[in-house]
């Protein structure tokens, strides 16, 4: 016999992911709930719940990308449903923020990702739902239960839709190759990658790549794009070394500084992401496909004590 459900599930949005919200509210079947934001003049703000969360549990969606007012604004909305006696708080982010600062890769730096971790638990998080982490291990940072989603469950039937002939997967960096190598397994193509020097953050100094893509469809694997340096150098690496055409699956558009011009003006064929962070603009060259039903599925199963380990499946 399957447990009772002792109260409805309630899901919220922070401010950022209000859109997503919507659309996760949607396919789970029940209505995004009501919350304001008051802004003092100075640009603190305070969330507020403006329905009874009592005993509930409560999923609160946010993607926590700069500026800190996205990731303040869902602490802020984790302690407020704390302190309304919610049961279960979870948060749903489907981008998780400051992941990249996983280590301490010289002296004097912070851990920001075990620093966001602690401070969501603190503020009242009893469950974290996210996809695609910058980093596998970002999960033990937590005392919580994590749920980590693949977006390979949006991507590869994109990807088999095209049906493209001499498919090659490629991952832009070494930190990618494992990324690579599932989705070469799943698709049965073949991998390649590129090796990657950095200057500093942002800057690539030299790139080589790993394997051959003459007479190629590549498509290139990775977690985020941020400056899309990374991404418009390495599809120009392969164009030059003969592949037919370059796509890329990434699937956090955060997409900063020069990234659309360097995009429109690359030699990438298509960029495919997801909404996990709303893009400020629309182009020919980006593809978004929308991760809603996969978060509102799994959400409903969490609701219903159910299995989930499917939506973890490549």
């Amino acid at each position: 016999m399957s447990k009772i459900i002792t109260a409805d599930a309630q899901i919220f949005a922070c401010s950022q992911s209000k859109i997503l919200a919507k659309k996760i509210a949607n396919a789970y079947g029940i209505p995004l709930g009501n919350v304001i934001t008051s802004t003092y003049s100075d640009g603190e703000f305070q969330p507020s719940f403006e329905e009874s969360i009592r005993g509930a549990r409560v999923f609160i969606v946010g993607s926590t990308h700069p500026s800190s007012d996205n990731l303040m604004e869902m602490l802020l909305m984790l302690d407020a449903a704390k302190r309304a006696s919610a049961r279960h708080i979870t948060a749903v982010m489907p981008y998780f923020g400051w992941a990249r600062q996983d280590r301490k890769d010289k002296p004097r730096v912070p851990i920001a990702a075990k620093l966001v971790a602690k401070m969501l638990e603190t503020a009242g998080a009893t469950r974290i739902i996210t996809m695609d982490l910058h980093a596998d291990q970002i999960q033990g940072f937590f005392e919580k239960p994590v749920d980590h989603l693949f977006a390979s469950t949006i991507f590869l039937p994109y990807l088999r839709e095209l049906n493209l002939s001499d498919l090659t997967i490629a991952s832009p960096d070494m930190g990618g190759s494992k990324r690579a190598y599932a989705y070469s397994k799943a698709l049965e193509s073949d991998v390649v990658i590129c090796y990657k020097q950095r200057a500093k953050a942002n800057v690539i100094s030299h790139m080589a790549l790993i394997g051959d893509v003459k007479g190629k469809n590549v498509v290139l694997v990775d977690d985020m794009v941020d400056t899309a340096g990374t991404l418009t150098k390495a599809a120009d690496l392969m164009i030059e070394r003969g592949a037919k055409s370059v796509r890329a699956i990434c699937t956090h558009p955060i997409l900063s500084g020069e990234a659309y011009d360097r995009i429109e003006n690359s030699q990438l064929t298509q960029l495919i992401v997801t909404d996990t962070i709303p893009l400020e603009k629309e182009t020919k060259k980006i593809k978004v496909l929308s991760c809603a039903d996969l978060f509102a599925a799994v959400m409903k199963s969490v609701h219903e004590n159910k299995s989930i380990s499917s939506k973890f499946l490549m």
